[in-house]
């Protein structure tokens, strides 16, 4: 997702061989592109670390210089990453206002790799917010699938979207099965984030099939690679998630443990509203 399509210099090139007595280019519009690739892989990192608003601040900006650029490619991606940070922060009607023009650029384009994933990411928000079943969205993704063929991260992606169907149609084994296609990506690329992503869900899946110990061991295996990238948010989510495998086994006194340690990253990250989340959790648990 992160690779701009190779593009034209010629009008450039003839530009500084016929003004070769104009000052130089300082190299900031030619930069455009370059600026924009970089600031929508950082967005995208802030994302998956939960910090939303930088992530837009960045996305945003990737977005208004593919604009400056006239790159429809970048535009394209722009739009997708911001629609899943807006998707998260249930910004859902702009959310799909990105997605449409992501779509509606790729068909310009006549980019068929680049309409897949355009489609694929809509998909995704379609079923997060409730708006297609995931009977439906699996066809979508199954259809899109085989059209997305250089692009690993979002092949990546066309696994976890459906492992999201699988489980809402409560079939876990196939949901593990295809995070773990997800995750075996992500490693060969060393995309860590994904990876810790993928254990999470994994953690899920198997505590969703009442596999609490086989959870337990998904959710340690992302901490482990959230502890060596730093990445905050994963650390948090995955301690409330076993807070809530502890509590839903009775074992309270590990339950607040959990809780506690997952608040405390919270609270070191000033994430107000996840904080009030937790205390909900440990006044259950206390309450019970």
């Amino acid at each position: 997702m992160k690779k701009a399509l190779l593009l034209h210099i010629t009008l450039a090139v003839a530009l500084f061989f016929s003004c070769s007595s104009a000052p130089k280019n300082t190299g900031d519009i030619a930069n455009l592109r370059t600026h924009a690739e970089r600031e929508i892989t950082l967005g995208n990192t802030e994302a998956a670390r939960g910090n939303f608003e930088a992530a837009l601040s960045l996305l945003n900006e990737a977005r208004r210089k593919a604009i400056l650029a006239d790159d429809f490619s970048l535009i394209i991606k722009s739009n997708l990453s911001l629609g899943n940070v807006l998707l998260t922060i249930n910004r859902t009607d702009e959310a799909f206002a990105r997605f449409d023009e992501a779509i509606s650029l790729a068909e310009k384009m006549e980019n068929r790799e680049l309409l897949a994933i355009a489609r694929v990411y809509r998909a995704r928000g379609m079923l997060i917010s409730k708006r297609a079943s995931a009977s439906i969205v699996m066809i979508e993704v199954n259809r899109e699938a085989p059209n997305i063929k250089s692009d690993r991260l979002n092949i990546a992606l066309t696994w976890q979207l459906g492992a999201l169907c699988f489980i809402e149609l409560g079939n876990f084994t196939q949901a593990e099965a295809a995070l773990r296609q997800s995750l075996d990506i992500h490693l060969r690329i060393r995309y860590l984030e994904g990876a810790s992503y993928d254990w999470y869900m994994i953690g899920f899946v198997r505590s969703m099939a009442g596999n609490a110990t086989g959870a337990l061991q998904a959710l340690e295996e992302s901490i482990v690679i959230d502890r060596r990238i730093e990445n905050s948010w994963g650390l948090a989510s995955s301690w409330r998630a076993i807070g809530d495998i502890h509590r839903r086994a009775g074992n309270v006194n590990l339950a607040l443990e959990s809780y506690r340690h997952s608040r405390a990253i919270f609270e070191a990250m000033g994430n107000i509203r996840e904080i009030a989340e937790i205390d909900k959790r440990i006044n259950g648990v206390i309450n019970e």
